[in-house]
This record gives C-alpha cells, sequence and structure tokens, in this order.
C-alpha cells in the first residue's frame, strides 16, 4: 500500500512542479498547438503550449520507479533497500514511453509544417504496429495469458498470431479513442484519472487474492497505476480550462497506450470497453457521422466528435468536461461493480 502512495505522490509531485518549467520552455520556442478554424470557440486556444505529454510520461515513469526504493523502514530506521520491477510492469512502461514516441513524432511533425497535420496514417501506423509487436512478443515471455477476457479469462485461448492481432487492436484502438476525446481542456487528464484508478483497484485485489486471478505482477501493476494517476491529476492542474498547456498527440497517445497495456496485462481485455466507454463513444460518434455522410450526404451531428456537437449546441466548454467526467465515473463504476461482483458472486472467493 505504501508503494502505490510513493508512486503516485513522487509522479504528482514531479508533474506539477516541472510542468510550468515546460510551458516557459514551450512558449520560447514557439511551440503551440495549432486549431481548425472549424472549431467554433477555439481559435483562443492557438498558439497554447503542447507537446505537454512528455511532462506525463516522465512523472508516471519517474513515479512508478522511485517507488521501488526505500531509504526509511518504520521500526529499523534509515536504510537504502529496494524492489524488484515486475516484467509485466515494465511491458505497461513500454506501452506508455512507446505510444507515446508515435504521439510526440506527431506533433513535432504539425510544429515543422507550421499547420494541423501530423504523421501520415501509414507512418502512425507502422510506428503503433512496431510498438504493439514488442508489447505482444514481451507479453507471451512474461507468461501473459493469451486467452480472451472480459472480467476474466473466458476459456477462448487465441494463440500467439491472434493474440498479436488483438493486441495491436486494442493499442492503436485506445490510443487513437484517447486522441479523438482530446479536444476539451482537460477532458481526457481527469477522465482518464478515473480510468487509472479503476485499474489500480482491480490490480490490487488481484495481488490480494492471487489463487482465485492467477495474474502475476499484479501488485507492481497496481503501483505502475497509481503512477499513472499521480500524473495525470498534476498535469490536469495546469491543463484545466482555460489550458496553460495541452498534452498533444504525446499524451493522448500515451494514456491509451498505458490503458490498453493494464487491459491485457489484468486480462480484463473487453472490460475496458466499459472503463473507457467515454472514448468508445466518442470514437463510434466519429465512425457514424462517417458512414452517415459518405453514404446518406447527411450529418448525425453537428460536428464529431460528439464532445463538438454539444459544443455547438451551445453548452459551454466546462459544462461539457464535467457532465463527460460524469459519464466517465458512471462507466468506471459499473466496470468495478461488475469485477467485484464476479468475485463475490463465485463459489471459490472468500467474501471477506
Amino acid at each position: 500500500m505504501i508503494s502505490l502512495l510513493l508512486s503516485s505522490a513522487f509522479a504528482f509531485a514531479l508533474v506539477i512542479l516541472v510542468t510550468p518549467l515546460a510551458i516557459r520552455y514551450l512558449r520560447s520556442r514557439n511551440i503551440g498547438q495549432f486549431i481548425q478554424s472549424e472549431v467554433a470557440g477555439h481559435m483562443h486556444k492557438q498558439g497554447v503550449p503542447t507537446m505537454g505529454g512528455v511532462v506525463i510520461i516522465v512523472g508516471a515513469v519517474f513515479g512508478y520507479l522511485v517507488a521501488h526504493y526505500k531509504l526509511f523502514t518504520f521500526g529499523e530506521g534509515f536504510s537504502f533497500s529496494s524492489q524488484p520491477m515486475d516484467d509485466k510492469a515494465l511491458l505497461a512502461v513500454l506501452a506508455l514511453v512507446g505510444m507515446g514516441l508515435i504521439g510526440f513524432a506527431d506533433d513535432y511533425t504539425k510544429y515543422a509544417r507550421k499547420r494541423n497535420e501530423g504523421l501520415s496514417k501509414r507512418w502512425k501506423f507502422l510506428g503503433q504496429l512496431v510498438v504493439a509487436g514488442g508489447f505482444a512478443w514481451g507479453a507471451v515471455r512474461a507468461g501473459v495469458s493469451t486467452e480472451l477476457s472480459f472480467i476474466r479469462p473466458l476459456g477462448i485461448d487465441l494463440g500467439p498470431v491472434l493474440f498479436f492481432l488483438l493486441v495491436l487492436f486494442m493499442l492503436t484502438a485506445t490510443a487513437n479513442g484517447v486522441n479523438l476525446t482530446d479536444g476539451l481542456d482537460g477532458l481526457v487528464a481527469g477522465s482518464s484519472a478515473l480510468v487509472f484508478g479503476a485499474y489500480v483497484l482491480i490490480a490490487f485485489w488481484q495481488s490480494r487474492n492471487p489463487d482465485f486471478y492467477m495474474v502475476d505482477g499484479a501488485l507492481d501493476l497496481a503501483v505502475y497505476g497509481a503512477a499513472m494517476i499521480g500524473a495525470v491529476l498534476a498535469f490536469l492542474w495546469w491543463n484545466a480550462a482555460p489550458a496553460k498547456i495541452i498534452m498533444g498527440d504525446t499524451g493522448s497517445q500515451a494514456i491509451g497506450g498505458a490503458m490498453a497495456a493494464l487491459a491485457i496485462l489484468t486480462n480484463t481485455q473487453l472490460l475496458l470497453i466499459i472503463l473507457g466507454g467515454l472514448y468508445v463513444i466518442e470514437t463510434v460518434s466519429v465512425i457514424l457521422q462517417v458512414i452517415s455522410f459518405r453514404g446518406f450526404g447527411r450529418r448525425i451531428f453537428r460536428m464529431a466528435p460528439i464532445h463538438h456537437h454539444f459544443e455547438l449546441k451551445g453548452w459551454p466548454e466546462t459544462t461539457v468536461i464535467i457532465r463527460f467526467w460524469i459519464l466517465q465515473g458512471i462507466m468506471v463504476a459499473i466496470g468495478v461493480g461488475m469485477f467485484y461482483a464476479d468475485w463475490v458472486g463465485d463459489p471459490g472467493s472468500i467474501v471477506p
């Protein structure tokens, strides 16, 4: 439990202190956000420092690493000791950093071109393929189950090839879903904190009931999740409307990769659809809009993703953000409730 608190606290402290320095540096280099002219009411965000996701990544990794070292132990005094890092948690770090690098390349390309056009779809997908491939290979080597899972494995073994395809789909779909949602100040930072909080609870519960869930390294995954909470909440301090810094694709891609990694490593792959329900809704709104417009020449929404639809209906930006946070909180509560209900309802569990 102490390692969870340390991980989150160190990540939060680093991000909240370093972000103002990052803001000043990015402003001095004129590294700012490019806004689409058709997004009404957002032109004031033009030039707001972007690529803030770098700070989130550094803070989360720092918090996770520092939590494995101790300088003081109650009852023993000062003494230096370290705890081993689990292979699965290191894989989650790989997903975070790897997807973040792809997002950084996209953000930097926009900056270099001085317009809102980053990497081509081909290069972005190739990068995601490399990260997913490395993650899938490492997961199999680390003993991660290749079975399809919801709250627990469903008994459907996908095998290495289908498992690789599943990993590729989950990493890319989640990263792109979070990226689509990242259109309002603080929307992703606040909503993702709820999802990472859910995974801290799930992974910690799995670590307390190893015979029931059979997820090795679950406690270390909880430590990693706690670091992500601290990092995104500290970033939200500066990213809340009106944002002083924007996470960019660097942050949204990294956060999506981290979520997908936790879902795969905790054997809760399909549960992510519920826990990350807001990102599913945002993605589906874009898909429906494209199908409707190209197939029938009509738009279902005034603008997609759906958060822009409500803005164009007259909702203030902060109203959309808070209501979407509430929606995400409900989805997380449902997902965590389903996870716990499965444990309580199984005759092999021991209800406290």
